[in-house]
């Protein structure tokens, strides 16, 4: 089924012949595709036509000479499905549709929408609500508007929910090579998984971009992400709709810290996908990886005839993962040799002006400057957009760097601190010497770390590189649920191998007795199911040291449960914990996309002060639990702060992997799970869970 749907989509996207439905928008189209350089057959189909833009106008698909290999429709959206069973039925590669009024405006489209997948029935069908597709490096395209771009032999591809966007983008002068661009629309029948696909059969494609507001299948576009960072074909995605206003609401903290953004956020980074928060760093990006030569890591030598340049670098390039290393003193005696005394020969590198307008000089200084070990080599350059004798001067930086760049053969790129100032004639004259010309200070070394960031992943994850788990059951509002209190849920958790505290229930009466079994101190706290959140209503007593303290803590705490309209009856005891490193949490939340997803962070009543956490999705291996923790702010205690013992890392890591096991386990029932705190003590000492809740559906 699979191959079969990839064998339709190469058609749709490659076709040899294109049937062009409908009238002005269609006739729209035909000039497009000639714009693009089509050289295939043109089959207008227009009941009322005889002509075309210069072709005849077949009155029906069933006058066409043969089956289309693509069909372009652009009529209203009942004439749109009776054109798509028909070239269905036909089997038609596929078809674009341009008509909207379908699941975009609600319940009435939906059932128009749903009408339409069952005429494609299972024929490729981009759209409705679309612009459709532009295929740059077979000349080719299903589009009714403008468009920007030129044909090319290999560059990245582009696939966006938004036709406004995805047109905008082509028209960029930013030295972007687009091979494709998909325009996405209602995903009715394709979805990103499906694109992904397609594009990856194509080895002209380096790099594939996508501007997406939700995914219709995580599971497949996971499967084909995974396939992509195999063949090396970086994914660079764009996700909106970062706020969450109908969160679903729940009784735990692990709540407060996931969203649907959130598990965006872990499912890219569980595939090596590439996040950006805007299309400036989506179009540098996605030069970055096709055009720069191979990227060895991290560490940047910068050039600018600035401090001001160079204060920008320095303050940016930590923030995105960048290194820059100081000279070596080689390079350092040799720049002072020929520099003044007042140039401060450092990284990022504000070579002055004393050598500004004379090439041979600029030569040597880049040269030394970039032959240390840097892994690339950046150029703070912004060419003048006036017609002066003096932008010369400009030019000979300019030349001076790229006769440096051949000299030493460190990856190099220039990057105009304003998009404005990178002309075409510049961009065109670094890409002839394999200089990668960049767009903003800030995106282009957001993009070059990015690129740089994909690589180690492939180099260090990939061969351990898993998909997430389905998520299987939708989340509904479940009929009912069961929530066990924090005793039971202890014990569920004890059975997964978890540590809690010695602990007895019983009621009030006999809790001073309990408390002397176990020993003291020892903590007291109302349990059942109107005590999940039991601080707030003042349910929970600490340190108490003999019978007479349990008596009176058991007392108060009735007593203000009843202030609270609540009645508490039913009492654990258990013996105090002291002595933690550091206090996280560790929960799950069920997810509509992705099911139960695993939350890590700083824990007890940090978790409101501080966001402090990190969101993985399931399963996961003992690796990816360690970055996670170590990533998180509280990992500062738990390495030992300022002297301070070193907490159990092992334990942590073991028990975080015993609350995932769980999730597993439970993986269709669980609803929510929340350990807060989980007690981390000194290193081979463990952990202990101090609070726990479960709620199964």
């Amino acid at each position: 089924m699979v191959a079969s749907k990839n064998k339709r989509m190469s058609r749709m996207l490659a076709p040899s012949s294109i049937a062009f439905i409908g009238g002005s928008i269609a006739a729209m189209a035909i000039r497009r595709a000639l714009d693009i350089g089509f050289r295939g057959e043109i089959w207008p189909v227009n009941p009322n036509l005889d002509e075309v833009e210069g072709y005849r106008c077949y009155h029906s698909l069933a006058e066409l000479p043969s089956v289309p290999d693509a069909a372009f429709i652009g009529v209203r959206r009942d004439l749109t499905i009776a054109a798509v069973r028909t070239l269905a039925e036909a089997g038609a590669g596929g078809c674009s549709c341009y008509a909207a009024g379908f699941a975009e405006i609600g319940d009435e489209g939906l059932a128009f929408q749903k009408e339409l997948i069952a005429a494609a029935n299972g024929m490729p069908l981009v759209g409705p609500n679309s612009f459709g597709v532009l295929n740059y490096v077979d000349r080719c395209a299903l589009w009714p508007y403008v468009f920007g771009g030129t044909p090319v032999e290999r560059g990245v591809a582009f696939i966006s929910q938004s036709g406004n966007i995805a047109m905008n983008l082509t028209m960029n002068q930013r030295s972007v090579r687009f091979t494709h661009i998909i325009a996405a629309g209602n995903q009715a029948v394709l979805g990103p998984g499906d694109y992904v696909e397609a594009l990856l059969d194509d080895d002209r494609v380096s790099a594939i971009g996508m501007y997406v507001e939700g995914f219709d299948d995580v599971d497949q576009f996971a499967r084909a992400a995974k396939r992509a960072m195999v063949k090396g074909v970086p994914i660079v995605i764009m996700k909106v709709g970062k706020t969450e206003a109908s969160a679903k609401q729940s009784s735990s903290h692990t709540s407060s810290l996931t969203g649907s953004d959130v598990l965006h956020d872990a499912f890219f980074e569980r595939l090596g996908i590439i996040r950006v928060n805007t299309l400036n760093q989506m179009l540098e990006t996605l030069k970055v990886l096709d055009l720069a030569p191979q990227i060895r890591g991290p560490k940047i030598i910068t050039l600018s005839c600035s401090g001001g340049e160079a204060s920008i670098i320095a303050d940016f390039a930590p923030t995105a993962g960048l290194e820059t290393p100081q000279f070596s003193p080689h390079q350092v005696a040799d720049l002072k040799s020929h520099l003044p005394d007042y140039v401060s020969i450092s990284n990022p590198f504000d070579y002055n002006t004393s050598i500004w307008g004379i090439r041979p000089a600029l030569e040597r200084c880049f040269t030394t400057a970039l032959g240390g070990d840097h892994d690339a080599a950046f150029l703070v350059y912004d060419h003048p957009p006036v017609d002066v004798p003096e932008v010369s001067q400009w030019i000979d930086a300019f030349e001076a760097f790229i006769a440096a760049q051949k000299a030493t053969g460190i990856a190099a790129f220039i990057v105009s601190s304003l998009t404005e100032l990178m002309p075409r004639e510049i961009r065109e004259r670094a890409l002839e010497h394999g200089i990668v010309p960049l767009h903003g200070i800030e995106d282009g070394l957001h993009a070059y770390a990015a690129a740089s960031h994909y690589l180690k992943f492939r180099d260090e994850r990939m061969s351990s590189m898993t998909v997430p788990r389905r998520a299987e059951i939708a989340l509904n509002e479940p009929a009912s649920v069961t929530t066990f209190d924090e005793w039971q849920s202890k014990q569920r958790l004890a059975a997964v191998g978890l540590t809690v505290p010695t602990g007895l229930t019983c009621n009030a009466a006999d809790a001073p007795e309990a408390a002397e079994n176990i020993g003291f101190p020892v903590v007291a706290k109302a349990v059942g199911e109107s005590f999940i959140h039991k601080s707030d209503v003042g349910a929970v007593r600490l340190n108490l040291a003999n019978r007479a303290a349990v008596k009176t803590a058991v007392e108060q705490i009735a007593r203000t449960a009843g202030e609270h309209r609540l009645d508490a009856n039913l009492f654990l005891i258990e013996a105090m914990v002291s002595g933690a490193v550091a206090e996280v949490i560790v929960g799950v939340k069920r997810d509509e996309q992705f099911g139960p997803a695993l939350v890590i962070g700083s824990g007890g009543i940090l978790v409101e002060l501080v966001a402090d956490s990190v969101s993985l999705l399931l399963p996961t291996d003992p690796e990816a639990v360690r970055r996670a923790i170590l990533g998180l702010s509280v990992a500062r205690l738990l390495r030992g702060y300022r002297g301070l013992a070193s907490a159990d890392m092992e334990a942590l890591i073991d028990a975080v992997l015993a609350i995932a096991a769980y999730a597993d386990t439970n993986w269709e029932v669980l609803q929510e799970l929340d350990v807060n705190p989980l007690m981390v003590l000194a290193e081979g000492q463990g952990v202990v869970v101090a609070d726990a809740l479960i709620v199964h559906r």
